[in-house]
């Protein structure tokens, strides 16, 4: 495995790979890898023969109230297990290589219309605009053929779709499943946050979504009612929603004839804000 710092090197490992027509795969993370990344590694071998795994913390993704500079750092236990799972190049830019015209960059991506108004987007006020900029950059930057994102973060997912399809880009975005521990929760780099008696409570936020899920395959279409349920019990056990909601698999209003949805949640539990999602296939009344 090679790791690069710059575009300039960047562009000389991937020389080879493009003279012998090579399938490029891009796995965009921002590091502190876990079982979940690897996971994305190992759909993109299966997509392409060359794999490039860029890690880069966007400082522009990052509101005033998020945990940017606590966000952790470690590149060198990160490329050790880039190498072990096969990947070819590991991209690790700063922030200087990443916006070479200064930062903040003049120049930015805009998300509008319904994704970046509900969910993640009402909640967290441009950080759509920050993660569409990076992944249009590390685009132009490795040019893929494919790139792989986690299903955990449905939203970005689609917003990254809906940003290949508005710009024209010639890359195919593939999802991989949320990968999860043992006893239900989402596997992510902020879990390692939480204190030992908020980690034994966080698989109830998946418990919470589940509960819901199990309603709308049993018939019921009361999506407020459901969800507000769903809501005070967690607040009883100690979460601070801001969220929980159904939603069409394109995050627009559920309606009562879909027989497919998805059921989104954001809530802080300490300090540690979580998220989570589960898709749900029901049948339409």
């Amino acid at each position: 495995m090679q790791l690069v710092h710059d575009t300039a090197a960047l562009d000389a490992a991937l020389r080879p790979e493009r003279v012998r027509g090579a399938r490029i795969a891009l796995v965009p993370t921002m590091g502190n890898l876990h079982e979940g990344h690897l996971s994305l590694i190992r759909r993109a071998r299966e997509l392409s023969d060359c794999v490039v795994v860029s890690v880069f913390v966007n400082p522009l993704q990052f509101g005033p109230n998020d945990d940017f500079d606590r966000y952790p750092r470690t590149l060198e236990a990160d490329a050790r297990l880039v190498a072990a799972e096969g990947a070819q190049i590991l991209f690790a830019p700063d922030v200087a290589a990443m916006y070479p015209g200064g930062y903040p960059p003049a120049t930015t991506l805009k998300v509008d219309g319904l994704l970046n108004q509900v969910l993640e987007g009402a909640f967290r006020p441009g950080h759509f605009d920050g993660v569409a900029t990076v992944v249009n950059i590390l685009f132009n930057r490795v040019r893929p053929d494919v790139a792989v994102f986690g299903q955990k973060d449905y939203q970005q997912l689609a917003v990254i779709r809906r940003m290949v399809l508005d710009l024209g880009l010639a890359v195919a975005v593939e999802s991989a499943t949320t990968l999860r521990a043992d006893d239900g929760l989402a596997l992510s780099s902020r879990n390692q946050y939480l204190k030992p008696p908020e980690r034994a409570l966080a698989p109830k936020l998946y418990e919470a979504l589940q509960a819901v899920a199990d309603g709308l395959r049993s018939g019921r279409r009361d999506f407020d009612q459901l969800c507000a349920t769903a809501r005070e019990s967690l607040e009883m056990q100690g979460f601070r929603p801001q969220y929980l909601e159904v939603r069409g698999p394109d995050l627009a209003a559920p309606a009562a004839h879909l027989s497919r949805f998805v059921v989104l949640a954001a809530a802080y539990l300490g300090s540690t804000r979580l998220i989570d999602n589960l898709i749900v296939e029901s049948v339409a009344n």
